[in-house]
C-alpha cells in the first residue's frame, strides 16, 4: 500500500520540481540582469538538490548526500562570488 502513495508523491513532487526548474531556466535566459541570471542559477542548484535528495528519500538511501552538500556549496560560493563582483564594479560614492 505505501508503494502506491510514495509513487504518487513522487509524480507530484517530480512535477513540481520541473515546473520550477522551467522558471529558473526562463529566468537564466531572460535576464535582465547578471544577477538575475546568478539567482536563476541559484534556484535552480537549489531544485537539483531538492531532485536528489527526493530520490534518495523513495529509495532509502543516502549515497548522494555528498553530492548534495557539494552542490549546495558550489551555488553558495558562486553566489557570494558574484555578489562581490558586482558590489566591486559599482561606482563608490564619497
Amino acid at each position: 500500500m505505501t508503494g502506491g502513495i510514495m509513487d504518487v508523491v513522487l509524480v507530484i513532487v517530480v512535477a513540481i520540481l520541473s515546473i520550477a526548474a522551467a522558471v529558473a531556466i526562463f529566468r537564466v535566459v531572460k535576464g535582465p540582469s547578471i544577477l538575475d541570471r546568478v539567482m536563476g542559477i541559484d534556484v535552480l542548484l537549489a531544485i537539483v538538490c531538492a531532485g536528489i535528495i527526493a530520490d534518495m528519500a523513495v529509495r532509502k538511501h543516502q549515497d548522494n548526500l555528498t553530492l548534495v552538500v557539494i552542490i549546495s556549496l558550489v551555488g553558495f560560493i558562486g553566489s557570494v562570488a558574484v555578489a562581490r563582483f558586482v558590489i566591486d564594479r559599482r561606482p563608490h560614492e564619497h
